[in-house]
């Protein structure tokens, strides 16, 4: 997994503020989970990266920036 933040340059609509608005997670499978670090806090869950950014994206004026590298999924080994 990896982690993200959203950061955001406008505020359409005034509740979730710019700069550093949102943290997150992206699972290995490409599931990913969304915390807003607004002041009305809410963790959100999403089927894909692709259906986050679709829905919080904001024709651009919000970024995923990535905090950490993708790695490859290990493979399952017998122990």
């Amino acid at each position: 997994m990896r982690r993200f933040q959203l950061h955001r340059e406008v505020d359409e609509t005034g509740i979730s503020g710019t700069g550093i608005i949102a943290e997150g997670v992206e699972f290995t499978d490409g599931t990913a989970s969304l915390r807003w670090l607004s002041e009305f806090k809410s963790t959100a869950v999403y089927a894909s990266m692709t259906d986050l950014e679709a829905i919080h994206g904001h024709q651009g004026q919000t970024k995923i920036v990535w905090l950490d590298v993708k790695h490859n999924v290990p493979q399952s080994r017998p122990l």
